[in-house]
């Protein structure tokens, strides 16, 4: 295991970071958050003609770099960092993940190029009403017929449902219950039949939708009822990546809040110089420098095929959760008066951390899905 990026690692990071703060400045993500979709078309473009970031852990046979969650987990970090309005996340890490973890080879690269290409935005469908990130609760119905598979009944909090080009679902055959009978489908987000609604969230930088479906026509992703493993794999690949990402975000608003109490002055000298102000700066750095290392550590088991996966993500997920949102209300108490106000951009960050904070399942969650792991 490394526990430092390399000079190459290094450089990437430098790169994305240029980029994004060029393509993704706060201006950009208030009038990105305020549309119907989230996100721009042009910068989408550019982030792969440029950067080529969707092909990062795509393997080199299917149009992608070959890279691994290390490298797509740098990306992430700097995203989170700039707040950037795309569908990235579900594109590649859900959608991408889930036909690499569940997809035959021959659907892999019918698949895989368009979307290493940026020409596909992609999504995951699994939770439903009830919020339930376990497969074993999924209710939506798949019916194989002469003409191939339909599905009916809904998902919800899709995450960019509303636009997404390509769907992968987790449905169930009639019937089964628990993890039995879970297969995985792709479906066009133009189907007959689908209809997408974008749902009114409290973090407008990344849109939720809910999928209704009546007789859409799928086409089974890799082998039938045998979903359960590789959707269980690709929620252990999204949360270590939301974790990076959230400690991203949770940086940025502990730089941001540093550099707010040494230029904002109170009794003749900047707050910065109060022995309070340096405490609560100090418990930030810790607690963020904590997540990093638990977010950077689980990228790391990925790469290498850790044993014990499971547990290390619901460990840097749980960290990174608490850690994401407790920087975001110490960055609101620092800027003082403004800080509670719309045009201060601290509240930006800090929907997105309560947002993170419960996207496939909360730290208590994930604390007690840890324990379970250690117990097996």
């Amino acid at each position: 295991m490394k526990f430092s990026f390399s000079p190459e690692q290094e450089e990437f990071r430098s790169a994305v970071r240029r980029f994004l703060a060029d393509r993704s400045p706060t201006p950009v993500v208030r009038r990105l958050m305020q549309t119907e979709a989230g996100w721009d078309r042009d910068t989408w473009t550019a982030l792969n003609s440029e950067l080529g970031l969707c092909a990062v852990r795509i393997p080199e046979s299917m149009g992608g770099h070959g890279f691994g969650f290390s490298e797509q987990c740098i990306v992430l970090e700097e995203m989170g960092r700039a707040l950037l309005c795309a569908p990235y996340f579900s594109t590649t890490v859900l959608a991408a993940g889930a036909i690499l973890n569940a997809g035959t080879e021959l659907q892999q690269q019918a698949l895989l190029p368009s979307i290493a290409q940026g020409q596909t935005v992609a999504t995951l469908a699994s939770a439903e009403q009830d919020g339930s990130w376990d497969a074993a609760d999924t209710t939506l119905i798949a019916t194989r017929g002469a003409n191939g598979w339909r599905l009916d009944g809904h998902k919800h909090f899709v995450l960019d449902g509303h636009t997404a080009d390509l769907i992968v679902v987790l449905a169930r055959a009639p019937g089964s219950s628990g993890e039995a009978g879970l297969s995985l489908f792709t479906v066009r987000g133009d189907a007959p039949g689908l209809v997408r609604r974008p749902l009114a969230t409290m973090d407008p930088t990344r849109k939720l939708a809910r999928l209704d479906f009546t007789g859409v026509e799928a086409s089974l992703l890799g082998e039938e009822g045998q979903a359960a493993q590789p959707y269980a794999r690709t929620m252990i690949e999204a949360a270590v990546c939301l974790s990076n990402e959230m400690v991203g975000g949770a940086d940025r608003l502990r730089e941001d809040a540093l550099a707010y109490s040494k230029m904002r002055m109170q009794f003749g000298r900047p707050i910065a110089a109060f022995q309070s102000m340096k405490h609560k700066q100090a418990d930030m750095l810790l607690e963020v420098e904590l997540a990093k290392s638990a977010a950077y550590f689980a990228a790391g088991a990925l790469d290498e095929g850790d044993a014990d996966i499971a547990a290390t993500a619901s460990l840097a997920k749980a960290g990174a959760s608490e850690t994401y949102l407790q920087t975001a209300i110490h960055a609101v108490q620092i800027h003082g008066g403004i800080g509670f106000t719309w045009d201060n951009d601290t509240h930006l960050w800090f929907k997105r951390a309560k947002s993170s904070e419960v996207l496939f399942g909360d730290a208590h969650w994930h604390r007690e899905r840890m324990m379970r792991q250690w117990a097996a």
